[in-house]
C-alpha cells in the first residue's frame, strides 16, 4: 500500500508533463497543416526533375 503514495505523485508529474507538451505543440503551431506536410514527403522529387 506504501507504493501507492509514490505512484500517485508520479502519475500526477506524467499527467501534466504531457499536458504541458501537447499544449506547447498547439501554441508552436504543430497542427496547424497536417495534410500538407504528410504529401509533401510523398511528392518532394517531382520538383526537381
Amino acid at each position: 500500500m506504501a507504493i501507492v503514495i509514490l505512484l500517485i505523485p508520479l502519475a500526477l508529474l506524467f499527467l501534466s508533463a504531457a499536458l504541458w507538451a501537447l499544449f506547447w505543440a498547439i501554441r508552436r503551431g504543430q497542427f496547424e497543416d497536417l495534410d500538407h506536410e504528410a504529401w509533401r514527403v510523398v511528392f518532394e522529387d517531382r520538383d526537381h526533375d
